[in-house]
C-alpha cells in the first residue's frame, strides 16, 4: 500500500497534519466529478524549476517582556492592600502587607535557639569517644533532615518556588557542613594532644551557632517579606491568597524535618520553615484587606507588557530545521485573518513533554506590527493570547521541483510515476525542501522529465497514460 501527496509534517498540538491536505481534498472533489474512466483523472506534467519554501507550523503564545508573581511567605491575613486589580505600578512600589503571627513566632524562637546554641553542647562527655559520637550524631541527624526537606520540596508544583527552596536547603546545609567538618578537625587534634576539650566543645558550639544563626537570618527574611513591593513596573493582578493543592506548605516541611530527630533537626526546621512551597492561585475571589492567605498562596502578579514576543512549541521532529534569524508569520486565534511578522531569536535547549507524550522545544520569536487581510493595521495582542507560528525554515530558489500531489510514499521510500513513452513506472526520488504545493527534488529526476501530477493513486505500474 502507498500514500499519495505526502508533504512536510506540520505539528499543531499533538496532532500531525499533512501540509497541502486541502490540495488533496480539492483533487478528490475533482475526481468525484470525472467520468468512470480512470485515465480522465490522471494528468501528466513536466519536471521544472520553482521556488520552494518549507514551513514548520507550531502552536504558540504571546509572551510579555517580563512577569513576576509574588506569593505569601507564611500563613496569615492581608493586613493592608495598597493597589487595585489592574492598576499600573512602578518597581519598588508598596503593594501590600501580610500579618503572620506564625512567622513572627518562628523568628522569636530562632533567636532564642541562637542564644542557647553555644551552651547546648555542655552535656557532651569530654572524651574522644564522646566528642566523636556527638559529632557523628549531629551529622547523621542533619543529613536525614536535609534529605527529607528536599523530598518535600520536590512536591512543590511551582517550579520557581521549588528551585528557590532547594537552593535555600543547599545553602543552609553547606553552611552546616563546613561547621561540622571543622569539629572533626579539632577532634583529630584533640586525639593527638594538640587541642583541648574546651576547644572541641567550642567547635561543636560554633557548629550549632552557625546553624542557629542561619535559622535567624531566614526567619528575619521571612518577616521582612511580609511587606510586599513590586519587583518590576507593569500592571498588577491580585491573587486569591491560596496555595495550589499540589504544593507543600511551610508547616509540613518543618514537621518533616523536626521528626528526623533533635538538635540539628530543630535548627534546620527553623531555617527552612519560612521558605515553603507555592503555586499560582486557581481562581476564585481575589484578596482584599483581612483575607486569609496560605504559605505559598498567590498575592500579586505584575506583568510588563511594554513589549511582546512569541513562544512557539516546536515538535522534536521539526526543531532541528529551525535556526535563529528565520522569519515567520504569526496568526492569532483572537484576530482571524491577521498576520504578524516574527523572527526567530532563540531555540531553548530544554525539552518539554506534552500531555500527549511527545516532546517539544520552545522557539522564541520577535513580534512585529500585524496587518489585516485588507492591509490595515491589526490590533495589538495581549499577553497570553494563543497563536500559530508559521516558521519559514528553508527557502530554495530555482529548485528542481514537482507538485506535492505527485508524490507517492511507500513505507520509507518516496517515489513518483515517471512517464516514458506513454508508460508509467515508479521512480524513487530524494527530497530537499518541502513546501505546501511543491517539493524540491535532489535526485532521481531531471528537468523535462514527465511525471504524473494528478491522479497518482489511480496509476499502476506499466499503465499507459496520456
Amino acid at each position: 500500500m502507498y500514500r499519495v501527496g505526502i508533504l512536510l509534517k506540520r505539528r499543531v498540538g499533538a496532532g500531525t497534519a499533512i501540509a497541502g491536505a486541502s490540495l488533496g481534498i480539492a483533487l478528490a472533489i475533482v475526481l468525484a466529478g470525472c467520468s468512470s474512466d480512470a485515465n480522465a483523472a490522471i494528468k501528466v506534467g513536466a519536471v521544472g524549476h520553482s521556488t520552494v519554501a518549507q514551513v514548520v507550523q507550531a502552536p504558540a503564545n504571546i509572551v510579555p517582556k517580563a512577569q513576576v508573581s509574588v506569593t505569601s511567605p507564611a500563613d496569615g491575613t492581608v493586613a493592608n492592600l495598597y493597589v487595585a486589580d489592574g492598576q499600573h505600578v512602578t518597581a519598588g512600589q508598596l503593594l501590600g502587607k501580610v500579618s503572620s503571627p506564625s512567622a513572627q513566632q518562628q523568628l522569636a524562637e530562632a533567636k532564642q535557639a541562637a542564644a542557647k546554641a553555644s551552651s547546648a553542647v555542655s552535656g557532651v562527655p569530654a572524651t574522644s569517644a564522646g566528642f566523636t559520637t556527638a559529632a557523628a550524631s549531629a551529622r547523621s541527624s542533619a543529613a536525614k533532615a536535609f534529605s527529607q526537606a528536599r523530598q518535600a520540596a520536590q512536591q512543590i508544583g511551582d517550579p520557581t518556588l521549588r528551585q528557590a527552596l532547594l537552593d535555600q536547603i543547599s545553602a543552609t546545609q553547606s553552611s552546616y557542613d563546613s561547621a561540622i567538618s571543622a569539629v572533626t578537625g579539632v577532634i583529630n587534634q584533640f586525639e593527638q594532644g594538640l587541642a583541648s576539650a574546651s576547644q572541641v566543645l567550642s567547635a561543636l558550639g560554633q557548629a550549632q551557632s552557625t546553624q542557629a544563626q542561619a535559622a535567624v537570618d531566614v526567619a528575619q527574611r521571612t518577616v521582612d517579606a511580609l511587606t510586599v513591593t513590586a519587583a518590576i513596573s507593569g500592571t498588577v493582578s491580585l491573587g486569591n491568597g491560596q496555595a495550589s493543592s499540589g504544593s507543600s506548605g511551610l508547616g509540613s516541611l518543618s514537621q518533616l524535618i523536626s521528626q528526623a530527630g533533635a538538635g540539628a533537626n530543630t535548627a534546620a526546621a527553623q531555617a527552612l520553615g519560612a521558605a515553603g512551597g507555592g503555586g499560582s492561585s486557581g481562581g476564585g475571589t481575589i484578596i482584599s484587606a483581612g483575607s486569609p492567605v496560605s504559605a505559598g498562596g498567590a498575592l500579586f502578579t505584575v506583568t510588563d507588557g511594554s513589549s511582546l514576543s512569541v513562544a512557539a512549541q516546536v515538535d522534536e521532529t521539526d526543531v532541528l530545521a529551525v535556526k535563529p534569524g528565520a522569519t515567520a508569520k504569526i496568526q492569532l486565534n483572537a484576530v482571524p485573518g491577521a498576520s504578524y511578522p516574527g523572527i526567530v531569536t532563540a531555540v531553548d535547549p530544554g525539552a518539554t513533554a506534552s500531555s500527549q507524550g511527545g516532546v517539544t522545544y520552545t522557539v522564541r520569536l520577535t513580534l512585529g506590527v500585524g496587518t489585516l487581510s485588507d492591509g490595515s493595521a491589526a490590533p495589538a495582542p495581549l499577553p497570553g493570547m494563543s497563536a500559530i507560528a508559521n516558521l519559514n525554515v528553508l527557502t530554495v530558489q530555482d529548485a528542481l521541483s514537482v507538485p506535492s500531489a505527485a508524490l507517492v510514499t511507500d513505507g520509507d521510500t518516496t517515489t513518483v510515476w515517471l512517464v516514458t513513452g506513454g508508460v508509467a513506472h515508479k521512480r524513487a526520488i530524494r527530497l530537499g525542501a518541502q513546501g505546501d504545493t511543491a517539493v524540491q527534488v535532489l535526485s532521481g529526476l531531471s528537468a523535462g522529465d514527465r511525471v504524473v501530477v494528478a491522479g497518482a493513486d489511480k496509476v499502476t505500474d506499466g499503465q499507459h497514460v496520456g
